[in-house]
């Protein structure tokens, strides 16, 4: 029905430095996902099995950040910091509602911080709302932020169903479910997009099930929450630095130059398939596997290891390195052989 709605919901911002579709698509994949999200809801409420987390308590305290992530993807007009703004009011609410906090981080010094209600609440706002903006930041080709947010899911629940949390299992595949909805419509065609909307739900979902495993279980290591998010989270940072530090410029002015820019405009569009007949949309799908195997190199050892605070640390510590390394060789031609 995209032919009702398109004159609205359509990204038609292609001339946009970070923008890599040729056509006009509808950006409501947040409308989609948010309606699988509580179909779920109303089924488990309809079931009426005990369980301490609502998934419509989450939903709910959703409701401003999506109010203003959906208005941006219709009218194009609410900016970063509005939308960030409203985000940490959600992570606010979720975190009175469920008590999701976090008290912990396991480094000398940063704990008794923690410990500190106040310091604790505005850590965990700034810290839901940066996942949440991190989502929409690496949401630039078709399959890759909702492959990476799956990924990640998984290892959630995973590690909930080990230490016998099934309703933080329940909530994670929920939302695993509704992303693969979306995702056969995105990838490898593109034909409808997360946009904003669909973006910070993700980050929001994911990062409050992260810190809720956490603070519910100290067996779990807060380090795992870190790792199994760490592809978005240190895209996040490294933009920042990037563009605050190196370049002199607004962290929330638009760019070609993530990482998954770069994989394309270096190592995709030069890389010929014998017997492909090479398209926009196919070149656009063939990024996202690379950054699905980087994510994977995060989540992996967060799966293996999540009880051991400090080979996370060490596990974190090698993503950082194997970033940055990777970064850099594209930037100067260089990139290793087996990428190509």
């Amino acid at each position: 029905y995209q032919h009702l709605h398109t004159h609205l919901t359509g990204d038609n911002e292609l001339s946009a430095p970070q923008k890599f579709h040729h056509i006009i698509v509808p950006r409501i994949g947040g409308v989609a996902i948010i309606l699988g999200l509580l179909t779920a809801s109303l089924v488990r409420w309809l079931q009426d099995i005990p369980t301490d987390i609502d998934l419509g308590i989450i939903l709910a305290c959703w409701l401003p950040a999506a109010l203003m992530g959906l208005t941006e993807d219709m009218t194009k007009k609410i900016g970063v910091k509005t939308r960030l703004l409203a985000t940490a009011c959600s992570a606010l609410l979720v975190g009175h509602f469920l008590n999701a906090w976090i008290e912990r981080i396991d480094l000398m010094g940063l704990d008794y911080l923690l410990g500190i209600p106040a310091i604790s609440i505005i850590f965990t706002c700034i810290a839901i709302a940066g996942l949440a903006n991190a989502y929409n930041i690496i949401d630039g080709f078709n399959g890759l932020a909702s492959m990476v947010a799956i990924i990640a899911l998984l290892a959630i629940t995973y590690v909930a169903i080990r230490v016998g949390d099934n309703a933080i299992a329940i909530a994670s595949l929920v939302m695993v479910g509704a992303l693969a909805g979306f995702f056969l419509w995105n990838y490898p065609r593109g034909l409808i997009f997360l946009g904003d909307g669909g973006a910070y739900i993700i980050g929001f979902w994911i990062a409050t099930l992260s810190i809720l495993l956490v603070s519910r279980h100290s067996i779990i290591s807060p380090w795992f929450a870190v790792l199994v998010n760490c592809y978005p989270i240190f895209e996040a940072l490294f933009s920042i630095w990037r563009k605050k530090i190196h370049q002199g410029k607004s962290p929330g002015q638009a760019d070609a130059a993530h990482f998954h820019s770069l994989i394309y405009r270096r190592i995709i569009r030069w890389a010929h398939i014998p017997g492909v007949q090479e398209t926009a949309h196919i070149a656009n799908a063939r990024t996202s596997p690379y950054l699905w195997f980087l994510s994977s190199l995060a989540v992996i050892p967060a799966i293996l290891w999540w009880q051991h605070t400090w080979l996370l640390q060490l596990a974190t510590l090698l993503f950082a390195f194997s970033y940055i390394y990777l970064y850099v060789m594209i930037i100067k031609f260089k990139t290793p052989s087996w990428i190509r």
